[in-house]
């Protein structure tokens, strides 16, 4: 629970702040641990939309979480303890009031003698990733807490790095097939019906394409509002069938993984995705069972993350993961389980997960590309030729009234 606060602090200022404890009594003995007189002390009242079932912790996006974690690190190898370095950063988030208080209860609980990652697991401010805690719990003890912390900015990096690559690649097909749906929806809604009233004072037999057009125009006009309502009934539907149904979901990531081209893409980004962790946790000194579980934990295809999931129970009985992942009926890329069967037969698997991240990261940048240089000029062609064709459907019983 969170709670509020007015006092005074020991060099005698006034403060007014937030901070994190289970009961009310805790908060005053935290407050006195802080040598903070506090004046008001009350729990912080819930919003409307908190009274509801959804997460109330703070999601940190993973360009803050990494910086976070490089500024961490730094200053852990400067020789600063970790009590002080949350100190010095707390003063870089005076805007963000979430991430100061996060910071403020890390602070609270190593003085209270908690070590780092039951200092994560324990705060209820934000929501972090479980690789990520684990990560902090093998390496505080493996004293490797700085290594590992730079390791997981440069992760977080890469993976908003490869984020806004993507999403900006799309930009401009989406915008593309925005355009072209809003022109189309127009030329069939409003100027396709003012040229119908010329065509119905021939009284003469209208081209078949120009009886499609008029009616595909009649029907969009007169459908308008329920053709819209059922496009958003229906994306609401989906977007809630694919967040709660845990089958359907799985169903959806299923037929993703079987379409040609983008399901490549969509396995190699997962697959690259579970190296990178994957290796990171190995270097970090997690068991290879908890390695594996973790990895499949950050996966968003539940078919691939089934997969590894299955494997992990494998390998809990003394198999390979290469050869549980080449046994599953759930297949995947060849080169992958090679890899990670040479991998295993080298002992030299935290490497060969790094270079596969590498690879597929690689190879599926330039699929991506490849992909966008088909698809804007075949986005063109679609346009320009639903155009042409209601423009050509409508001149015909002119031309025909010409020959005529």
């Amino acid at each position: 629970m969170i709670y509020r606060f007015v006092g005074i602090d020991e060099s005698g200022k006034k403060i007014r702040d937030k901070i994190e404890a289970s009961s009310f009594e805790e908060a005053k003995s935290k407050l006195r641990a802080k040598k903070i007189i506090y004046e008001t002390l009350s729990q912080e009242s819930k919003t409307i939309f908190e009274n509801f079932s959804f997460s109330t912790k703070y999601k940190i996006p993973s360009k803050e979480l990494s910086l976070l974690s490089r500024e961490l690190s730094m200053y852990i190898r400067s020789g600063i303890s970790i009590v002080a370095a949350l100190k010095i950063i707390q003063t870089h988030y005076s805007q963000n009031k979430k991430m100061k208080l996060f910071l403020a209860t890390l602070s609270t609980h190593l003085d209270e003698g908690k070590d780092f990652y039951t200092a994560l697991e324990t705060q209820s401010i934000v929501l972090l990733p479980q690789f990520y805690k684990e990560s902090i719990k093998v390496s505080q003890n493996g004293g490797i807490l700085d290594e590992v912390l730079l390791e997981l900015s440069r992760f977080l990096k890469e993976q908003e790095r490869i984020h806004k690559e993507i999403k900006g690649a799309f930009a401009y097909p989406s915008f593309m097939i925005v355009v072209s749906l809003l022109m189309i929806s127009f030329m069939l809604a409003f100027v396709v019906p003012q040229i119908t009233g010329i065509f119905e004072s021939m009284n003469q037999e209208l081209p078949t394409p120009t009886k499609f057009v008029i009616a595909l125009g009649d029907f969009f006009n007169n459908h308008f509002t329920t053709i819209l309502f059922a496009l958003v009934a229906f994306s609401a539907i989906f977007m809630l069938l694919r967040a709660k149904n845990e089958r359907f979901a799985y169903f959806i990531d299923a037929v993703i993984l079987k379409l040609p081209l983008f399901g490549e893409i969509a396995q190699k980004s997962e697959l690259a995705r579970f190296a990178y962790i994957g290796s990171l946790l190995v270097r970090s000194g997690v068991p290879f069972v908890q390695t594996i579980n973790l990895s499949a934990n950050i996966l968003n295809n539940l078919v691939l993350k089934k997969l590894f999931m299955q494997a992990s129970k494998m390998v809990v009985e003394g198999k390979e993961l290469s050869s549980a992942l080449n046994a599953s009926s759930i297949k995947i890329d060849y080169a992958f389980i090679q890899s990670i069967a040479v991998g295993e037969e080298t002992s030299q698997l935290q490497n060969v997960l790094t270079n596969v991240s590498e690879l597929y990261f690689e190879e599926n940048r330039d699929k991506i590309s490849t992909l966008l240089t088909l698809l804007e000029p075949s986005l063109m062609l679609f346009v320009g030729g639903t155009i042409g064709f209601i423009v050509a459907a409508m001149l015909l019983p002119i031309f025909s009234m010409s020959i005529g």
